[in-house]
């Protein structure tokens, strides 16, 4: 006899909680020791459940999209206003900072979105016949 399943009792229930979980970053490996559910169980309930597969979709995809948004401003820098205290009043005054382009994130974004125009490795066609000539001379 199978043993029942645990998707009616440990995961469809928390469908709304696993979908924040996927936009907080969770795995789906962390997913699954939240639920208590093994990741081959996991695996099977992506399968035959729809609703399972588009909450972890959706959260993920906010996600995504954050992480994209951050690593964009990143690369082309930003302005800020920090909170510091002034030395001379001790009143907290606000002062505007600058996060100048970072240039690593610019070829990240680069090598990842114009990945002919970007990447490290160019390919070259190396061909055409390389004659070989053996000489003898030695006496």
């Amino acid at each position: 006899m199978a043993r029942p399943s645990k998707y009616e009792t440990h995961v469809q229930p928390k469908l709304m909680l696993i979908e924040a979980w996927a936009r907080d970053g969770l795995t789906d490996a962390d997913i699954c020791k939240n639920l208590d559910v093994g990741k081959d169980a996991f695996i099977d309930y992506k399968k035959r459940y729809p609703e399972l597969t588009e909450v972890l979709k959706r959260g993920k995809e906010v996600i995504d999209v954050m992480v994209e948004n951050a690593l964009l401003k990143a690369a082309l820098g930003y302005d800020y206003t920090e909170e510091e205290l002034s030395k001379f009043t001790g009143e907290a005054v606000d002062l505007r900072k600058v996060a100048h382009p970072n240039t690593t994130a610019l070829i990240f974004w680069l090598k990842n979105r114009k990945p002919r125009e970007w990447r490290d490795r160019q390919e070259i066609d190396h061909s055409g016949n390389i004659g070989v000539t053996i000489v003898d001379d030695i006496k």
